[in-house]
């Protein structure tokens, strides 16, 4: 998915009920459309690799909320951001 977009996912981990990613994208990329289109996929594929999530969403039409948090880090060294995302919980 980062690669049809042209950016890179650096980081990722998360907790039970959200995830952090560290991404590389370039100006031209709409951070709501990427967004979008990760937890669109996301979505799916966790369905079909864990059919338990569908019995337990069954009245959901999507497993992610609507909303999410960006924030800017330009400027920041990496190995601080790689830190602080990989001392989260991983999602269960």
């Amino acid at each position: 998915m980062c690669a049809d977009f042209e950016t890179e996912l650096v980081e990722f981990n998360g907790e039970n009920n959200h995830v952090h990613l560290l991404v590389d994208f370039p100006p031209k990329v709409a951070l709501a459309k990427l967004v979008n289109s990760l937890k669109g996929v996301s979505s799916r594929r966790m369905r079909q690799e864990f059919p338990d999530l569908r019995r337990h969403y069954y009245r959901a039409t999507k497993l992610w909320s609507g909303s999410y948090f960006a924030g800017s880090v330009g400027g920041a060294p990496l190995s601080g951001l790689r830190q602080y995302i990989e001392q989260q919980n991983r999602p269960a």
